[in-house]
């Protein structure tokens, strides 16, 4: 995968609104190794930013007005500052709009700006398109504006604006890969405190790569099942009196059942024992080589396949077939109800493995997946 033709941008720009930008800020989209659903549960995760991004080409000024525009959409929206809260801004723009509204109460004063952004992160896929969106414009307004926020800072101003303004009650994960992504890591993130420490995840010494696999069944987090599994967690967390889920233990589990119904026990069976499933993999990747983790990647897609129920046909077809070509362990990734799988694989096997992935979509009847692998890269930055 590759990024945005930065210069390019710049001179886009410059062509829709009249002068150049002030700087271009780019911020990558993410895998998450493991982890599903346990972000807002503050439970662990272990995402890592990848070689996909969003680019933010940015200027400021002092019109009153926020202009918005993307390559990947006609037109231009704009909306004066003094009306910037939540429902002023709908669609896409409702997630770079609700980043300055969110800096704003952070002491990231922007008396006017005009963002044009570019991406390969595709949006939909379970890869964080909106993140890197939200994370592009937070670190550029930061920098052009000298304002004093940390990482830890803008991780929740970008998930403000996710939350309140774009409508999707997501956790800090997404954000957090973006923003605190080294090459060669994985981020162990803590949600609960915002804890973070690298974990090494260099795939290609040890002769693996990992690839994804983009169903092109798109999820929309602002609707549907991912708000319902969330108010699952939530049942769960009152019904067994707890600060959060990451509280309950695998051996509580067996007590908790007789105090939930069916549905909400297996919600919590999933995030309890994946909580324990990152906890695992960060000690398998610390001591040993990442082929190690192929039996909990298998095993986190069970857990939300069959306890969450997220995943989708595209989805288990993709894993399935994965398996049986010889990959090391596979499962979905991101929010489910569509968007990607990931395997691991041996450098030697991606051809067999993306071909075999290919032929079970085509046997099923579905749209030919996109197939490609991704790589452990930095966090956001300024590029121009």
């Amino acid at each position: 995968m590759t990024v945005v033709d930065a210069g390019r941008l710049a001179t886009d720009f410059t062509a829709t609104f009249g002068d150049p930008p002030d700087g271009l800020f780019l911020a990558p989209g993410r895998v998450n190794l493991i982890g599903e659903h346990t972000d807002y549960t503050g439970g662990f995760v272990l995402p890592f930013a990848i070689d996909a991004a969003t680019t933010a080409a940015i200027a400021l000024n002092d019109s009153g007005r926020l202009r918005l525009a993307s390559r990947s959409q006609d037109g231009v929206v704009a909306v004066d500052l003094a009306s910037l809260a939540p429902g002023a801004v709908t669609g896409w723009a409702a997630y770079p709009a609700g980043v300055v509204w969110a800096l704003s109460a952070r002491g990231v004063r922007v008396e006017g700006a005009d963002i044009l952004v570019d991406s390969t992160v595709p949006t939909g896929s379970g890869l964080s398109s909106s993140a890197a969106l939200e994370c592009s414009v937070a670190v550029g307004l930061r920098d052009l504006t000298g304002v004093d926020i940390g990482p830890d800072e803008l991780v929740l101003a970008c998930q403000q604006a996710e939350n309140e303004m774009a409508g999707a009650p997501t956790g800090i994960m997404d954000q957090t890969a973006s923003l605190r992504g080294a090459a060669g890591h994985a981020v162990f993130l803590d949600t609960r405190d915002q804890h973070s420490e690298q974990v090494p995840l260099d795939l290609a010494e040890h002769g693996l790569v990992l690839l994804v696999v983009d169903t092109h069944v798109k999820h929309q987090h602002a609707t549907g099942g991912y708000a319902d599994r969330r108010r699952s967690t939530e049942a769960a967390r009152e019904a067994l009196d707890v600060e959060a889920l990451r509280d309950v233990a695998v051996a509580d589990l067996e007590a908790a059942a007789g105090r939930l119904d069916a549905v909400t026990f297996r919600r919590l069976r999933h995030v309890v024992t994946e909580n324990q499933r990152v906890l695992d993999t960060v000690a398998t990747l610390r001591s040993s080589s990442p082929a190690a983790i192929g039996q909990l990647l298998d095993a986190s897609h069970a857990s939300m396949r069959d306890d969450f129920e997220i995943s989708c046909a595209e989805l288990d077809t993709a894993v399935d077939a994965a398996r049986a070509a010889g990959s090391l362990g596979a499962r979905m990734t991101g929010g489910g109800f569509g968007g990607s799988a990931i395997a691991l694989v041996h450098a030697e096997d991606v051809d067999t493995v993306t071909e075999a992935v290919r032929g079970a979509f085509a046997d099923a009847g579905f749209t030919a997946p996109g197939v490609f692998p991704v790589e452990p890269a930095d966090g956001a930055r300024r590029v121009g």
